[in-house]
């Protein structure tokens, strides 16, 4: 990741952010966030649903078998 800009939809974003894990430095920023799950073959909490992103068990695989 490089350095990025002061993300100009902060506050809109955060309104939306259905991601619980609050201390994150990322959240409402989606792009830092899409950035920092692709490198590791996640997918982003706000994907889920509320039951399986509190879990934040971000992997592919469980995206894929909660929508089964």
């Amino acid at each position: 990741m490089g350095t990025h800009k002061l993300c100009q939809n902060l506050g809109k974003n955060l309104e939306k952010c259905v991601c619980t894990y609050s201390s994150c430095i990322k959240r409402g920023k989606c792009c830092e966030c899409i950035d920092f799950h692709r490198e590791r073959n996640e997918i982003p909490g706000c994907f889920f649903s509320p039951e399986v992103e509190s879990t934040y068990d971000r992997s592919i695989e469980r995206f894929i078998a909660s929508h089964k």
